[in-house]
């Protein structure tokens, strides 16, 4: 049997979200590197609905354009007046239909501060509404404390016959541990018909999706329920506590499916990874390392311990110790670190080497080359199986602009040199400790480019008598 594919997926993004305590629209706070309806929105489109829709409210314009971002195939409906939950999803449903959308199938119906909730939880409910014939399939799930939470109470067919919210549940109801989500499968055409039905007879004047069960149950339509597998999915985010506590829970959900897929993470406890992360087999991350946005590390590579990568690739078999890289590229078998800055634009070539505080900007490194330690390159190409030494910097910026110097391959450059961009210099060059390059060098010279030494002898007793220095000069002399 086929994945269902619903007719709809409407998330619910709507609301202020006034505990997070935050200028920032609630759904708009970010884990392993979505945002929390990025993360709801990413598992709806795996089941590649016709339409998918979010419903937004409260700061909608900073939340319309990150979905604009994030996924331009995403519907927006306005709900201008915050007036409950079945208020929005009429909204989402009155947006499609000014469009001449005519929806037939199944709507999913979801909440955008769900990060957790997974594609596979929702191609279940959508294929269990669909099996069991149910007008409305409410997903469900068991937890350890059901405090607070409206109680599924169901018939003996299996079926639900109510929703019960803790003040109005009996002592006997306050024990059932299985509680509604707030995610809902439907019948488009019994979703429309209910929504029209509700009213705003209540304590807060809104219009509250879970109305329609019982308007749907009444009318002699089955409603059903769908539980998921682990309850942690259906939790929604409130709060930083619980945001911090569904970060935790989704980035060992994340190194768990790694493991299983063959990296070795040393201690999963301080290791931290986005969503958008990937792993060939056999990678091993050592503790302390946080891995970000396109990050991917090809079979063998070695990262850590205490390194981030943002948007980085890591080359089979290369190793970063004690590191920070940020869009760049690290070929097969290079190395990094430790207490290296990789910026972007920075890529290195097979067995390379940025070594013990290097920073390298916007350059491109060749095959075999090594900058071992204490140097600085910006805006650079330094061509295969060169060395630059130590305390060297690329000197790219004139104070208006950024210029570019390239370096051979084969070259030696000595200690405490400064290329002064822009300049090239040939294969097989050496140039002499302490230079400063400000002029082309051709291929195979040796360049010198410093002041010539000058010893003035008996300066510090003369200068600087009665000092240290003056009185071990005095010892020196008289060969003591």
């Amino acid at each position: 049997m086929s994945p269902i594919r619903p007719a709809a997926v409407v998330v619910l993004a709507a609301g202020e979200g006034t505990r997070m305590k935050s200028a920032t629209p609630k759904v708009l706070h970010q884990i392993c590197g979505r945002s929390l309806v990025g993360h709801v929105v990413a598992a709806a489109r795996e089941l590649e609905p016709e339409h998918l829709v979010v419903v937004v409210g409260h700061g909608r314009g900073q939340v319309t354009a990150h979905l604009a971002a994030f996924d331009p195939r995403v519907r927006t409906a306005v709900q201008l007046e915050q007036a409950g939950t079945g208020h929005a999803v009429r909204t989402a449903l009155e947006s499609l239909a000014d469009d001449d959308v005519d929806l037939t199938g199944t709507v999913l119906v979801t909440c955008g501060d769900t990060p957790l909730l997974t594609a596979e939880t929702l191609r279940e409910l959508a294929a269990a509404h669909e099996r069991d014939g149910n007008a409305v399939t409410v997903l469900t799930a068991e937890v350890p404390d059901p405090t607070g939470y409206g109680r599924i109470v169901r018939a003996a067919d299996g079926s639900v016959s109510a929703i019960v919210e803790q003040k109005d549940a009996t002592d006997e109801q306050r024990r059932i541990a299985e509680i509604n989500s707030g995610v809902f499968a439907y019948d488009a055409k019994l979703l429309t018909e209910a929504l029209g039905k509700i009213t705003r007879n209540n304590a807060q004047g809104e219009e509250y999706l879970t109305d329609t069960l019982e308007i749907l149950r009444l009318a002699g339509h089955r409603v059903g329920a769908s539980m998921a597998a682990d309850h942690r999915e259906i939790a929604g985010i409130n709060n930083r506590v619980q945001l911090a506590q569904a970060r935790r829970d989704l980035n060992e959900r994340l190194l768990h499916a790694a493991m299983l897929a063959g990296t070795t993470v040393v201690d999963p406890a301080t290791t931290w990874v986005d969503a958008t992360v990937e792993f060939a087999p056999d990678t091993v991350v050592h503790p302390g390392t946080q891995l970000h946005g396109t990050t991917r590390l090809e079979s063998g590579a070695e990262v850590g311990p205490n390194s981030t990568l943002t948007d980085t690739l890591v080359g089979a078999g290369a190793r970063v110790t004690f590191s920070v890289a940020e869009g760049a590229e690290i070929g097969p078998e290079a190395s990094v670190g430790p207490y290296a800055y990789l910026r972007p634009g920075t890529r290195l070539g097979r067995k390379a080497k940025a070594g013990t505080y290097v920073e390298m900007k916007n350059a491109q490194v060749g095959e075999g080359s090594k900058v071992p330690h204490l140097s600085y390159v910006g805006d650079a190409t330094i061509g295969e199986h060169t060395n630059i030494g130590a305390a060297s910097v690329f000197v790219n910026y004139d104070g208006e602009r950024k210029h570019h110097s390239t370096v051979g391959s084969y070259c030696r450059t000595g200690a405490d040199n400064m290329f002064v961009a822009p300049v090239t210099v040939g294969d097989g060059v050496y140039t002499a400790a302490g230079s400063v390059i400000t002029k082309d060098v051709p291929a195979g010279s040796l360049a010198v480019a410093r002041g010539q030494q000058r010893n003035i002898e008996g300066w510090v007793v003369r200068k600087r008598p009665g000092s240290a220095a003056a009185q071990a000069a005095e010892r020196a002399e008289q060969g003591e």
